[in-house]
């Protein structure tokens, strides 16, 4: 039972990475008996994987038709933002009021030591591996597990889009396109336990890229079918 129930972690947790970074096209079929051979697992576990995934909204499933990717869409990234901007929003309301001082320090320096990579032409892979691991650690103050589990989901669905997204902002903006300042901001309004401003500042922060999404989603796809 054990072996099975690792088995189907590993190829869940392959192909959600897979999924993420739309190894498979937008909407294209999943070859089962294809991605079976390929992971080296048998079909029982990878349609385990594949259910669960579905359910995260990672792929899509067609009755009699099997498992599809996802579609990557200007509106379903946009409505992704905007979750991510309601949940965020929440959680360092709730980490103002309930973060240790000693928590918030740990995270302070954690932003101080990344400060070199938020630079004009930083790899966008580095960077929103920083950027998440910031934005994972102020959730988890707040002290709700099911707030980090629901950013934790939206970040692996708009994951493609925001490399793309940062390698733009970084190739076309400049020195002040790439900048923690404004995550300073929001680190300093939760160091005070000031619950609004903290909520309003991590809003702002991410719905300033919503603007972007359009564009962000045709560079996505001239990306994955260039030739």
């Amino acid at each position: 039972m054990d072996n099975e129930v690792g088995s189907v972690d590993r190829v869940y947790r392959r192909v959600k990475e897979m999924a993420a970074s739309y190894e498979f096209k937008p909407d294209e079929r999943l070859n089962e008996s294809a991605l079976s051979a390929q992971l080296e697992t048998s079909r029982t576990p990878l349609r385990e994987a594949l259910n669960r995934l579905v359910a995260e909204g990672f792929l899509k499933f067609h009755r009699g038709r099997g498992f599809f990717c996802r579609s990557l869409n200007p509106q379903e990234i946009m409505n992704l933002y905007e979750a991510r901007a309601a949940i965020e929003a929440e959680a360092v309301r709730l980490a103002a009021l309930r973060a240790e001082p000693e928590e918030v320090e740990d995270l302070s320096r954690f932003l101080e030591d990344t400060k070199p990579q938020y630079r004009p032409g930083a790899s966008p892979v580095e960077l929103v591996r920083v950027d998440e691991t910031f934005h994972l650690g102020l959730a988890k103050l707040a002290k709700n597990a099911e707030l980090v589990r629901l950013l934790e989901n939206v970040n692996g669905r708009i994951h493609y889009v925001r490399l793309i997204d940062l390698r733009s902002l970084s190739e076309r903006g400049g020195a002040e396109a790439i900048t923690i300042e404004p995550h300073t901001c929001i680190l300093e309004a939760v160091q005070r336990g000031d619950a609004d401003r903290a909520s309003r500042e991590i809003r702002n922060h991410i719905e300033r890229r919503l603007e972007e999404v359009t564009q962000n989603v045709r560079l996505a796809f001239s990306q994955l079918y260039a030739p």
